[in-house]
């Protein structure tokens, strides 16, 4: 009896322990893989839209290594089957049956035979291809029965053509299908699909000129192969046949590479498809190169184009720099680095005023001298106008009125707008930037200002389409990813920053008034489609902007020296313009924006000065503006003057009577405004002279041109002179008046016609005085500096 307990304890015992080490063992084998079977970095690959790669970049091994394929093409899935495992889809991850024939194989020739299947050749992949002993192969096994359990067979296939080796440093299908043919896997042909099924089994067969025949034999016996088991017709096997063999790899598709490059940075390793259009980018590559050839002459060297959808936000075109030589900043991606904006800025400035009812789009605004603490904004040509219509004055890209402007609307107030316009390259406060904000006194990027220019559009679109409303997230920032969709916010009535009253009539005066001036070649501008656009210039020449939008597309340009050098020339109306109208030119037709009714008011407007139409206008039109536009002020520039009986003099009740008066609505500017006014507009009619023996005394008859009230003046060091010369400007109404000067209330002389007198002057301070020949009179302060700061 205790010999019989003995026994049974110890065959419980074994019992036991073969259960334990079967727990080991099945444990083991559950946990045995890790929970990613690869590890290796991957290659950061880009497609296009419509999938067709357009860039990669090396793995950080050095490894052109895409990530894993979505699916095995067909051909090349019939290929390897029939090469490596005929029975794939029958065995549990091992062929018992082929590991056999191998290992007699393998002990009685002298050449070697494997009997891995495709399950076990991706565990050898993943465990970096051990040393191939018998344990080896063992373990293999042992992993490939899990591998099974855990992946479909169509996982493992996806997993052994991602992670092959095909000579070099070429890994995976995928890239060996572009590295030696230059096209996608999934349009391999039998032939193509053959030889790659064939190289990962002897990848040393792939350099050319060695082992050429060895390589051909084998894909050919392949080949065959495909043909008896009726794969392939006999047709299909003898073309096949008769194609090359792939050679030295070829260099992959890089045909936006800035845009590769940052999604090298932004997502590296990730395969990642774009919305860029591929044959757009690739006219977009073609015309930058013209343009670099023609900007290079010049010695500009760099430029970028960023094409958008206006109601998606994604990219369509990136350029980031032109095709110049490494010296030259090649490699810099201009479209996402910040640059001065130059006058880029203007029409959101311009939406702002029209939105809040401060300024109708043809409301005359002041292009005078201008001189605000110190500053002194100046127009590009170094004229002035006097008064100019706001839609002109932002179409020519005026910087005095937009100064101006920007002073009367606040400068606060409009850095607040830009703020919520997501503008957020301005990262300072508005003091830093002063009133040289709408100048290009700020910075900001391409990629920023294309996709700001493009939320107008696209807020303006949305008003039209879906009752009136707005989207309280409608400044995003654009995207270059195909899959997603934006996040623009919930509806709402309110505007986030523009109406689009006021949106459209930026944009219509943007359209229809933006020409260069005075230049002689507009006709190279012209674009079978309408466009609403804006060039910028930066001090100093040194960035040259050009940016547009329709209803489908936002276009932007740049143009410069990535080293920050200036070019005369380099403006945005000759260096960046014309190749935004190729741009447009190689865009689908997108016609023009509708009237937003819905936001727009029709008022009686002022012919002559585009204000609201007051009493004394008598020109008047009907026009829509903004709804807002009704809170602006009446048209300050008409007025009644009474005429005698000639109307050729001006005359009152102290000299004329009454009954004999003919009053006139007359067209009156000040005299700063008119004495700038009058010599780009000779149809102007200043008001006729006073009739002999009538008072003329009044305050407005004449205004100080320079010095300008609260300004400065700067003597330069002098010579070993005490005294310099300074010119003394001023404007006045009567055309025959006669103006006697004063400096503290001394008579310095007297002007006749031109009221410009040269005067020596010692550094001091004085009470300037001006009186005319009725005895009307103007005084203001004289603040004169030496530059030397005596």
């Amino acid at each position: 009896m205790k010999f019989f307990l003995s026994a049974l304890k110890k065959t419980i015992l074994k019992h036991r322990i073969k259960v334990a080490l079967l727990s080991i063992v099945l444990i083991l084998w559950l946990f045995c893989l890790p929970k990613n079977l690869f590890k290796d970095p991957t290659s950061t690959v880009v497609d296009s839209s419509e999938g067709s790669l357009i860039g990669a970049r090396i793995a950080d091994d050095g490894q052109w290594r895409f990530p894993q394929m979505d699916a095995v093409p067909e051909r090349f899935k019939q290929s390897i089957l029939l090469f490596e495992d005929e029975y794939f889809y029958s065995h549990p991850g091992f062929n018992p049956i082929s590991i056999i024939k191998a290992i007699g194989h393998n002990l009685t020739k002298e050449t070697r035979r494997g009997g891995s299947t495709i399950t076990q050749q991706v565990i050898r992949l993943s465990r970096k291809n051990q040393s191939r002993t018998y344990w080896e192969k063992l373990i293999e096994v042992f992993m490939a029965t899990r591998l099974e359990l855990r992946h479909s067979k169509e996982e493992i296939l996806k997993r052994y053509a991602s992670h092959t080796p095909y000579g070099g440093n070429v890994v995976g299908l995928e890239t060996a299908a572009w590295r030696y043919f230059g096209i996608p896997a999934h349009e391999l042909s039998w032939g193509q699909s053959a030889a790659l099924a064939v190289l990962p089994n002897a990848p040393a067969l792939i350099f050319p000129g060695r082992n050429e025949q060895t390589f051909l034999d084998k894909r050919n016996r392949l080949l065959k192969k495909l043909w008896n088991k009726e794969i392939i017709d006999k047709t299909t096997y003898v073309l096949a046949l008769a194609e090359p063999l792939p050679q030295k790899p070829m260099p992959l598709p890089d045909i936006a590479p800035h845009l590769t490059e940052r999604i090298r940075n932004e997502h590296p390793g990730e395969r990642i498809t774009t919305s860029v259009q591929r044959p757009l980018q690739q006219r977009l590559n073609l015309l930058a190169e013209r343009h670099y050839q023609q900007l290079q002459s010049n010695e500009i060297h760099n430029l970028a184009i960023l094409v958008l959808d206006v109601e998606t936000r994604k990219v369509l075109g990136y350029v980031g720099n032109s095709p110049s030589a490494e010296e030259h900043s090649n490699y810099v991606d201009i479209i996402t680095k910040k640059r001065s904006t130059g006058s880029t800025l203007k029409p959101f400035l311009f939406a702002s005023l029209l939105d809040e009812g401060a300024l109708l789009p043809n409301s005359l605004v002041e292009d005078v001298p201008t001189v605000i603490n110190g500053y002194n904004p100046q127009n590009f040509n170094l004229k002035h106008v006097g008064t100019v219509p706001a839609s002109k004055a932002l179409s020519r890209s005026l910087n005095v009125p937009a100064v101006r402007l920007l002073r009367e609307y606040g400068l606060q107030k409009f850095y607040n707008k830009l703020q919520k316009i997501e503008m957020e390259s301005l990262d300072k406060p508005a003091s830093h930037y002063g009133l040289s904000l709408i100048l290009g006194g700020a910075e900001s990027s391409l990629w920023e200002v294309t996709s700001t220019y493009a939320s107008m559009a696209s807020s303006l679109n949305y008003f039209l389409t879906h009752s009136s409303t707005y989207r309280n997230q409608e400044f995003t920032e654009a995207s270059y990813l195909q899959n997603g969709t934006k996040d623009f916010g919930e509806e709402q009535f309110d505007p986030l920053a523009f109406g689009a009253g006021a949106i459209y009539s930026t944009f219509q005066s943007m359209y229809e008034v933006n020409r260069p001036e005075g230049d002689e070649n507009w006709q190279f501008f012209d674009s079978s489609q309408p466009i609403a656009w804006k060039t910028g210039t930066s001090f100093g020449f040194k960035d040259a902007w050009a940016v547009g939008v329709t209803p489908k597309y936002a276009i932007g340009v740049w143009a410069g020296n990535a080293d920050g050098e200036g070019r005369p020339g380099l403006t945005g109306i000759t260096a960046a313009a014309p190749l935004l109208f190729d741009v447009l030119d190689a865009l689908p037709q997108s016609g023009w924006f509708q009237e937003p009714f819905d936001d727009l008011t029709e008022i009686e407007v002022c012919a002559q000065s585009g204000f609201r139409a007051s009493i004394y206008c008598d020109d008047i039109k009907k026009e829509f503006v903004p709804t807002r536009g009704t809170r602006s002020g009446a048209c300050p520039y008409h007025q009644q003057v009474f005429l005698d009986a000639s109307e050729k003099f001006r005359v009152n009740s102290e000299c004329y009577s009454l009954e004999d008066m003919v009053a006139k609505n007359w067209f009156v500017l000040p005299p700063i405004l008119e004495y700038y006014y009058t010599s780009s507009n000779p149809n102007y009619q200043p008001l006729p002279p006073y009739l002999d023996g009538c008072s003329i005394l009044e305050n407005n008859l004449m205004e100080f041109i320079y010095p300008k009230k609260n300004e400065a003046v700067l003597l330069p060091k002098d010579l070993g002179n005490k005294t310099s010369e300074i010119i003394l400007k001023l404007a006045h109404q009567q055309s025959d008046a006669v103006v006697y000067w004063y400096l503290d209330e001394t008579f310095v002389g007297k002007t006749e016609n031109f009221h410009e007198l040269i005067l020596d002057i010692k550094p001091s301070n004085y009470i300037l005085t001006a009186v005319d020949n009725q005895g009307n009179q103007i005084q203001q302060m004289l603040e004169v500096r030496s530059a030397s700061g005596e």
